[in-house]
């Protein structure tokens, strides 16, 4: 592709958008079915035939209800676009600009999933798998937009980017992070993981262990997390054990998509009005009661009880 014609591809992209997770589903397939030979040499039972089905169904739901409500979050970008504060002009350096600015985002969106119970709600199923494999990286939400987690993602149209260059580059984001989600790939080269997402830092992510337990949020560039104190490396003396802390032990569809917020509607229901806010908007595993213990509460006992530095 010569230059004038990348040109004006980004240009029609900023304008229009360019969703790039379509053109990029046939790899996902082919990805997926790669992997799945290596596992079966290299690594049996990483794929439980149940686990795949329900990543890829929940991936399906996701895919079909982000269609339907696509223009409405379109609509909410384009409104802020149209009363900006300024204009970002469409250039290589501005496209850049919002990738790492949307990645930036990301990384905010992903630790309030982690730490506000009301995104948690709607992220848990992605964290819901025993599992880790490619499969994994489908398992999407399906009440992400209900969630408002979109408004994370858009408000740069407010300061001036076009809405049509959110959904690039948040399209891109999403590819990205597609790979992360094996145990086929080791350690990268340390210059790389000391930069980017990669699948040691995301198996970090997905852990149920004490020591990693909310950490390793980034998207694609994993310095957010070094630099905002969130950082943890995976270490060989504790390997990861996959999943949540209150493990789901079924494969339901609806359970793996609206468990939480069944479980928010009990809490609200029962507790004092004083507590129900909390229910909504602090730590997942918050009670009003003490009875229950937060990812916080389950690092500092276990770091009393080891006497270890949880960070290294």
């Amino acid at each position: 592709m010569t230059l004038p014609a990348l040109a004006d591809l980004a240009r029609q992209a900023a304008v229009s958008g360019l969703d790039v997770v379509p053109f990029a589903v046939p790899f996902f397939v082919a990805a997926i079915v790669v992997e799945m030979v290596w596992a079966a040499r290299h690594a049996p039972g990483a794929y439980e035939p149940a686990d795949t089905l329900t990543s890829l169904l929940m991936g399906l739901g996701s895919t079909v209800i982000g269609t339907l409500v696509a223009g409405v979050i379109a609509l909410a970008a384009g409104w802020l676009y149209a009363h900006r504060v300024a204009t970002v002009p469409v250039a290589w350096w501005s496209w850049i600009a919002i990738f790492v600015l949307d990645d930036f985002n990301y990384y905010w969106f992903h630790r309030a999933a982690h730490r506000v119970r009301w995104f948690w709600a709607s992220h848990v199923n992605h964290h819901s798998s025993q599992h880790y494999n490619l499969s994994t990286a489908l398992r999407q939400t399906w009440t992400g937009f209900p969630a408002l987690s979109f408004a994370f993602r858009i408000w740069p149209a407010f300061v001036g980017f076009a809405p049509g260059m959110l959904l690039t580059v948040g399209g891109i984001n999403l590819v990205y992070q597609f790979w992360v989600h094996t145990e086929a790939v080791g350690r990268m080269p340390r210059w790389i993981e000391a930069v980017m997402n990669t699948p040691s830092h995301h198996r970090v992510h997905h852990a149920t262990n004490p020591r990693y337990l909310d950490r390793n949020y980034a998207g694609v560039f994993i310095v957010w997390d070094r630099l905002f104190k969130s950082f943890a490396p995976e270490r060989d003396d504790d390997p990861v054990r996959y999943g949540i802390v209150h493990q789901l032990g079924t494969f339901s569809l609806t359970t793996v998509a609206f468990h939480e917020w069944r479980a928010i509607g009990r809490d609200l229901w029962r507790a004092p009005f004083s507590a129900k806010l909390g229910y909504l908007l602090r730590a997942p595993g918050w009670s009003h009661d003490g009875s229950r213990e937060t990812s916080d509460m389950i690092r500092e006992r276990w770091r009393a009880a080891h006497g270890d530095d949880i960070h290294t």
